[in-house]
């Protein structure tokens, strides 16, 4: 579940435009490097670094897309593994690999849709708060 809260102070147009790159650079990430799972976390940490001495509502939101996008690394890289596994070893699918796949699957959709719903409304000003994502990322990233 995703939640729009009241952010403390009203951040400025160069602002929101970079907290609102940070979910996009997971979503371009997807398409350049769709069957190689790091790709993504990797685009995301890059433009975190590049923006960890910026303002915290631009920290903030790119600590909650690298967060979100380390999760689905670790999803994506062990359906990944599996699937090689199946393909170059004499291993079989069975209804645990296609019951994970279709989680990741699922995972990855949501995950993709929140992040196109949270660049828009970041855009706009709006702080985003993922269910999961928000209070780990209220603990790392401080004032």
């Amino acid at each position: 579940m995703i939640t729009i809260q009241p952010y403390r102070e009203t951040p400025g147009d160069h602002e929101k435009e970079k907290a609102s790159n940070s979910y996009l650079m997971s979503l371009v990430a997807v398409i350049a490097g769709l069957p190689l799972p790091i790709i993504n976390l990797l685009a995301t940490l890059f433009f975190y670094l590049g923006n960890r001495r910026s303002t915290h509502f631009v920290r903030w939101h790119c600590t909650q897309a690298l967060l979100s996008q380390f999760t689905l690394l670790l999803m994506n890289a062990a359906g990944f593994s599996w699937t090689m596994t199946i393909l170059f070893t004499p291993a079989t699918i069975s209804n645990l690999y296609i019951g994970y796949i279709l989680t990741v699957v699922l995972f990855n959709l949501t995950d993709f849709i929140a992040t196109m719903y949270s660049a828009i409304q970041v855009r706009k000003g709006r702080h985003v708060y993922w269910w999961f994502y928000g209070p780990l990322t209220d603990r790392t990233c401080k004032p």
